[in-house]
């Protein structure tokens, strides 16, 4: 069985780590290069970055971050905002990026994913959806949480990976920053539809809750922030109390 990825995501805003609830209300939470290599240091298996006000201001992300991290961190990392074509991710590949993550400007030119497949390979495609439940649906946003798209979760997800997605990352924007427990429902459709790795995003507040991800949800890799950014939760003894629970990690 794959070992379960334990991955902290770094939201950058104006080069601070931030973090907000249901995507909104940011307080600081340090520098991300700092903090990725803390993360490194504990036990992570990964990091992604995404800088959160990229899409939404058309500004492109910032590949002096990235060279930064990529000389001071020494697991895999994702960077995401503010790409939106094939020129935008070579340049974040060639700074040390290992994987890109696209969100709105999948869903806007669905194309883009597979131009970014074509040319650099499938594994370097996270394909990142922010959905909320919406009745008995689940409903894709864009631009930060702020635009509903209409396309529906599963929907979507499949389309990306028939189009090249190496990994899909779902966050559900209903459990955001509020630390009640991950999406497991949407996360176990997700992974019953798919044939590629899911990430959980959205909820994490305990460490029942990521035994709760990796068995009712059926996710590959749970993702979280304010948890680590805030040492609510060290990532070495999260890992130590999943492994006593069967649950497969890399310690």
């Amino acid at each position: 069985m794959l070992a379960k990825r334990i991955i902290p995501c770094l939201d950058v805003k104006d080069g601070q780590t931030v973090k907000g609830v249901n995507f909104v209300n940011f307080r600081e939470a340090g520098d991300p290069v700092a903090l990725g290599k803390k993360y490194s240091d504990d036990g992570a298996d990964e990091l992604v970055y995404l800088d959160i006000t990229a899409s939404h201001e058309g500004r492109k992300t910032f590949i002096d971050l990235v060279r930064r991290v990529a000389e001071n961190v020494s697991i895999p990392f994702t960077v995401g905002g503010g790409i939106n074509q094939v020129e935008d991710v070579e340049k974040l590949l060639n700074a040390g990026a290992d994987k890109i993550s696209i969100n709105s400007s999948a869903l806007r030119n669905p194309d883009l994913i597979d131009g970014i497949a074509r040319r650099f390979g499938n594994q370097v495609c996270v394909t990142a959806i922010d959905a909320r439940r919406e009745g008995d649906e689940w409903v894709c946003y864009i631009n930060g949480g702020r635009v509903s798209t209409g396309r529906k979760l599963i929907e979507w997800a499949h389309e990306a990976q028939e189009r090249g997605a190496g990994e899909i990352l779902f966050t559900s924007m209903d459990h955001d920053g509020v630390k009640t427990g991950f999406a497991n429902d949407a996360l176990a459709m997700l992974h019953d539809t798919l044939s590629i790795p899911v990430i959980a995003s959205g909820g994490a507040g305990d460490y029942p809750h990521f035994y709760d991800v990796f068995t009712q949800g059926k996710a590959d890799a749970a993702l979280a922030a304010s948890i680590f950014h805030f040492n609510e939760i060290p990532i070495n003894e999260l890992k130590e109390y999943l492994c006593k629970r069967n649950i497969s990690v890399r310690l």
